[in-house]
């Protein structure tokens, strides 16, 4: 498989700069959302028009995708700002990067673990109601007590 070497601050072969709200619709990222990241420093304050509209070069927008998509894959802000840090550093060993990376993923299978054992807890106390009177039901009983949880995990 060849891959395409990578670079966040890629310019857009259109090379035309584009209004926030194209940029938004080019990304799929909110225009809040997009204002948001310039807040935080996640994505540089564009350059902007006479009429003090923000304009979005192609690196921007390359940019907001790679913010949008590492933020589907579930990796948190501070952690997308690291890997734009390293990804600014084409000759660097990706050593850290596959450190944070393998951090995600061990923080994805934790919370996997423990929403199956929250699921498997769900499904035993739906399972032992007897659908009697509230006086008499298990999914109220084990809510009131954790100590009848089949799981500490949740």
């Amino acid at each position: 498989m060849s891959r395409k070497s990578f670079n966040v601050g890629e310019v857009a072969r259109d090379g035309g700069g584009h209004a926030i709200g194209a940029a938004a619709n080019l990304t799929g990222i909110k225009v809040p959302t997009i204002r948001y990241y310039e807040s935080i420093g996640l994505l540089a304050e564009p350059t902007r028009t006479q009429a003090g509209r923000r304009v979005y070069d192609g690196a921007a927008i390359s940019r907001l995708k790679f913010i949008r998509h590492a933020r589907e894959l579930g990796f948190e802000v501070e952690q997308i700002r690291r890997l734009l840090e390293l990804a600014s550093e084409p000759q660097r060993s990706c050593g850290e990067v596959d450190r944070i990376a393998k951090a995600h993923l061990a923080d994805i299978d934790s919370r996997i673990a423990r929403l199956t054992a929250l699921r498997e807890e769900m499904e035993h106390m739906i399972s032992e109601c007897a659908q009697g009177q509230v006086c008499e039901c298990r999914i109220l009983e084990v809510l009131s007590n954790h100590n009848y949880c089949q799981h500490d995990m949740h």
